[in-house]
């Protein structure tokens, strides 16, 4: 039996003929207008059914009987045979459902946060994979501008930075359309997400000088300016000016604070601790870290493996807590691999080896006094 793991109106049209309903039949089965029913008729995977319509579809296809659900297998089967024959990217963008589509974007962007990239990367597939960029008008055009920013942050968040199928080519790709567009605050967010791959790709002098430019960029909202002066000091940070980055981490964090912004409060508490820790200030460094912790900001996978790492990596340095650091770092490490979170395990991998590396030099001493 055909699994639907998200309905469009392609299953739903074959849901309806498994039953040999009407339109009007089918709608009162589903608890739908008519009029739904005939949008799902008429284009098929280009419409997506709101969240509760699906669960609704979910429960007509369970009560279906043995016969209307090896017909409606048959049927889906048909169907999807024949979109992929069919010149798919100029009937879809004749017949877009806009509304199907910036509803699946926000789906996406939920999906995203929580680092379900299973969800996320079905959703934003549906839309660009069919889709040629010529064929849109500029609502069309803005929709895949946005359809490909989150990619970007798919890519960004799965730790594939570089080369063609990447956070950096398809950041380039949806600053080309909001620059087409005419839309400089999209343009200017995706600059400072292609700071953020720099910085994440091992160039911090790049992205601190970008970042530099994007805190004080009228195109970007008081937040995301707050949030390129907090990654100004990261930067710093990460070129060893550990005393300058806490200075500018500071201030970032009394934007968020006037701006009303926790989570990024959170954040910036969170990186002053790593640059404590770069100062040697372990007291300092243990004060903002639970600062971090205090606003129980860690609610996706994302969120508990920054936190713990960075957690990790300041008790490593005490060696009374290192061993607590060091299972810290293996939690973290472990929810990493199991949310697909590549540049997280990288960076874990990293502290291991800072730490491995004092260790084989004492060894090395020990071998060479003996």
């Amino acid at each position: 039996m055909i699994y639907v793991r998200v309905w469009t109106g392609l299953e739903a049209h074959a849901l309806r003929k498994a039953h040999r309903d009407s339109v009007r039949r089918f709608a009162t089965r589903c608890a739908v207008a008519p009029r739904t029913v005939s949008k799902w008729d008429k284009l098929l995977a280009a419409t997506t059914p709101y969240p509760d319509t699906q669960a609704i579809l979910d429960a007509v296809l369970a009560k279906a009987p043995p016969d209307v659900r090896l017909l409606f297998d048959t049927i889906v089967s048909e169907l999807r045979r024949a979109e992929a024959e069919t010149d798919q990217p100029a009937r879809r963008a004749a017949d877009l459902d806009y509304e199907a589509w910036a509803e699946d974007l926000d789906r996406a962007i939920i999906a995203l946060s929580w680092q379900n990239f299973t969800s996320a990367g079905e959703l934003l597939d549906r839309w660009l994979a069919p889709l040629d960029p010529a064929e849109l008008d500029d609502r069309g055009l803005y929709l895949y501008g946005r359809s490909l920013t989150l990619l970007g942050d798919f890519h960004c968040d799965q730790g594939a930075l570089l080369g063609p199928q990447s956070a950096e080519s398809t950041y380039r790709t949806a600053r080309d359309v909001f620059t087409q567009l005419g839309i400089p605050r999209r343009v200017a967010q995706i600059e400072l997400s292609l700071a953020v791959v720099a910085e994440m790709s091992g160039d911090a002098v790049s992205a601190g000088r970008q970042y530099d430019q994007l805190a004080v960029d009228s195109r970007l909202s008081a937040r995301d300016r707050a949030r390129a002066a907090l990654w100004v000091g990261t930067a710093l940070s990460k070129q060893d000016q550990h005393e300058e980055a806490i200075s500018v981490m500071v201030a970032a964090a009394r934007m968020f604070e006037t701006l009303g912004e926790p989570d990024d409060w959170s954040s910036a508490q969170q990186k002053i601790a790593l640059a404590h820790r770069g100062t040697g200030n372990l007291t300092g460094a243990l004060r903002h870290i639970e600062l971090a912790h205090s606003t129980g900001r860690a609610h996706s996978p994302l969120q508990r493996v920054q936190l713990t790492t960075a957690t990790g990596h300041i008790l490593l340095t005490d060696p009374a807590t290192q061993d607590e650091g060091v299972v810290r770092l293996e939690h973290a490490e472990k929810v990493a691999a199991g949310a697909n979170l590549g540049h997280q395990i990288r960076s874990i991998g990293k502290i291991r080896n800072l730490l491995a590396a004092p260790a084989a030099g004492t060894a090395s001493s020990s071998k060479e006094r003996a």
